[in-house]
């Protein structure tokens, strides 16, 4: 289930299709990865800006190296709040060095609410991180919540995923294994 983003682009959802890209993923992913999209061709992700939990301004830029799942995701959308101890439990599982799990919360007025929400989920292992104004999720053509998208090292996007999913289980695991080899 995934929810539409009030308020964006009435009247579109975009849905990316594609088939398997030319790297080391999967040719057909098992279980819940079954939705994730590869893209046709491996795109640039645009350099696009964001906050961290203290209002300090990132760019995608500053990650790269590393594979990222970045996820769009809101405290008032049932289906992110299902899938973010998932997406805790797959961030424990590698090192920050190789894989980030970048979690674009696009609360605006509830921002306040992250942090408690984080600490009563206990999700130890993600940051806080804010897509403020819903720029990036705009850029990136997202319309629906949550929206995992996946970048390699080399900071290209090479799929996504609507809705939620159980990131932490073989499948999902083996997704972003493969994720951090692809560097051609």
């Amino acid at each position: 289930m995934t929810y539409p983003v009030p308020n964006f682009l009435p009247g579109r959802r975009y849905i990316l299709s594609g088939v398997l890209a030319a790297l080391a993923l999967p040719a057909r992913a098992a279980g819940e990865m079954d939705r994730f999209k590869k893209a046709k061709t491996p795109k640039p992700l645009p350099d696009l800006a964001f906050q961290d939990a203290d209002d300090k301004t990132l760019r995608f830029a500053d990650f790269r190296d590393r594979a990222l799942l970045i996820n769009f995701w809101a405290t008032w959308c049932a289906p992110c709040v299902k899938e973010m101890p998932s997406l805790d439990r797959l961030q424990a599982m590698f090192p920050q060095d190789k894989f980030l799990v970048l979690p674009l919360s696009i609360d605006g007025p509830t921002k306040p609410k992250v942090a408690p929400f984080y600490k009563d989920q206990k999700l130890a292992h993600l940051g806080i991180y804010f897509d403020k104004g819903r720029k990036a999720m705009q850029e990136l053509d997202v319309s629906l919540l949550p929206t995992s998208i996946l970048v390699d090292p080399m900071g290209r996007e090479i799929g996504r995923l609507e809705g939620d999913a159980d990131w932490d289980m073989p499948e999902g695991v083996a997704l972003m294994k493969a994720a951090i080899a692809s560097q051609s």
